[in-house]
Parts: C-alpha cells; structure tokens; sequence
C-alpha cells in the first residue's frame, strides 16, 4: 500500500488545500494547484500511476475529492464494470467508485463536510487521502479483471481480493 507522510502542521489559513499542499509536499508527489478552490496531484500506486483531484468548495464547507485511475471503460464492458463497482461499493465505508461519463475513466469519489478545528481539518485531509490511496490500490485489480481478462463482476471480486491464510 502506498503511505502517507504527514508530519503536522503549525499554521492554516483555514483552507483545507493548505493542509493537503503540504501532505503532497511531505510526500514529494507532483502536483498542481489552481487557486484557493483545487489541487491536481500524481501519485504512483501499487498497480499504477493516478491523479487525485482536491475540491474546497468554502461556503459549503466541503472538501470534494476524486482519484482517477488510468484506465477507461469500453462501451461493450460498461455494464459489468458498473455492475462490478456496485459489489465493491457494498463495502466501501467512505467514498464510491464511479464511471467518469465524460471520458469513461473510472473514478473514485468523496465528500467531506469540515465541521471542526483545524486539528480536525488536518484529520479529515489525512483520512480521505489514505482511504482514496488504499481502495484505489486495493481495487484496481477487481476492474483489470473485468476490463481485460474476461471475468464476471463477481468471479474478478473474489479472485482480486483472495487472501491467503497461513505461510507457504
């Protein structure tokens, strides 16, 4: 699984984008900031590299976010891959996997409202990086399986997510 370095944080101007700019720094991942209202990073995972985009939408106090996966859903796969992203939406706490229409890129997606203290703040932007690294690196094999080796939603779910019990 990829970490997350983060080693806090003395001072915000309460912008969330702050607190991740300096997470993404710590990281030495590649980013891009636009303004006070978004923040493109590159973040090589275990299966491959995706970009996670950072929203801060400020009146309504939401952090929007969206880690993108290189890979694209063809028309004639559509169908098991959103029936795939629903069994393995079932067990996702935070977040979901979605079907980017404008480009069939397959997504996932999260919004966090920010209701706390600035330690809280900085708790939140932690929390929603690790679990978009984590279940983008967990679940990208399940998609590979349906996209490019011909298994069923449920047969790439099982076979992806097989653990091994014992020592060999």
């Amino acid at each position: 699984m990829t970490s997350l370095v983060f080693d806090g944080l003395e001072e915000s101007g309460g912008n969330p984008l702050d607190i991740l700019e300096m997470i993404i720094n710590q990281n030495e991942w590649p980013y891009e900031r636009a303004g006070d209202e978004e923040i493109t990073v590159a973040v090589t995972g275990e299966w491959c590299d995706f970009h996670i985009r950072f929203f801060w939408l400020m009146e309504e106090n939401m952090l929007q976010s969206a880690g993108m996966l290189d890979m694209r859903v063809p028309d004639s796969k559509r169908a098991n891959m959103l029936e795939v992203m629903n069994l393995v939406n079932e067990r996702l706490v935070l977040g979901h996997f979605s079907i980017w229409t404008e480009d069939n890129t397959v997504m996932f997606r999260s919004t966090q409202m920010l209701t706390g203290s600035l330690q809280d703040t900085v708790h939140v932007c932690e929390q929603v990086t690790q679990v978009i690294l984590g279940e983008c690196n967990r679940y990208y094999p399940v998609f590979q399986f349906v996209l490019w080796a011909g298994k069923s939603p449920r047969e790439a779910l099982e076979a992806a997510l097989l653990e091994t019990v014992g020592h060999a």
